[in-house]
C-alpha cells in the first residue's frame, strides 16, 4: 500500500504543466491559431516547427502561449523524451497604427475582421487621438498588397 501511495503522490506532484505566454503589447482580437500538438523531439532540443502567422494574422502577433499538458508530458514520458508535443496559441493582433507621411497617426483595419477587432481597434484610435491631442485615421483595407 505504501509503494501505490508514494507512486500516486508522485504522479500527483510531477504532472504540474508548463506554460509560458509572450505579450507584444498590442491589441488582442478573437482571432487565435491554435496548435495542440506541435511536435517537439528529443526533451525538446529539437522545437516544433514555427507556426506561420502572417498569412493569417495582418496586423501582427499580440500574444503566444506555449503549455505542456498533462497529456503532452505523459506522451513525452512514454517515449522516453524522444516525442515532446506542446499547445501553442497565437492570438492574433486587432490593429496597429503607423504614422504615415504628414506625421499622422493611423490605424490600419482589415475589411474582413471580426465585430471585437472593430471595437478594439476604434477604442485603440481613440484613446491616442485624446491622449495625443492629434487626429488620427483608421484605413480599411481588403489586404491585398496596393493597399
Amino acid at each position: 500500500m505504501r509503494r501505490f501511495l508514494t507512486a500516486l503522490g508522485s504522479a500527483v506532484v510531477l504532472s504540474a504543466c508548463y506554460h509560458a505566454t509572450i505579450e507584444t503589447g498590442l491589441t488582442p482580437s478573437t482571432e487565435t491559431i491554435y496548435k495542440p500538438w506541435a511536435s517537439g523531439w528529443v526533451y525538446g532540443l529539437v522545437p516544433p516547427a514555427t507556426v506561420s502567422t502572417a498569412s493569417q494574422c495582418k496586423s501582427g502577433v499580440a500574444r503566444v502561449e506555449t503549455v505542456h499538458s498533462f497529456l503532452n508530458q505523459l506522451v513525452g514520458f512514454l517515449t522516453l523524451g524522444i516525442y515532446t508535443p506542446m499547445e501553442i496559441k497565437v492570438t492574433c493582433a486587432a490593429g496597429k497604427a503607423a504614422l504615415n507621411s504628414d506625421g499622422d497617426r493611423v490605424f490600419g483595419l482589415r475589411n474582413d475582421a471580426s465585430d471585437g477587432s472593430f471595437q478594439s481597434v476604434f477604442t485603440d484610435a481613440a484613446t491616442a487621438a485624446v491622449s495625443n491631442n492629434e487626429p488620427v485615421y483608421v484605413v480599411f483595407s481588403d489586404g491585398s498588397q496596393a493597399d
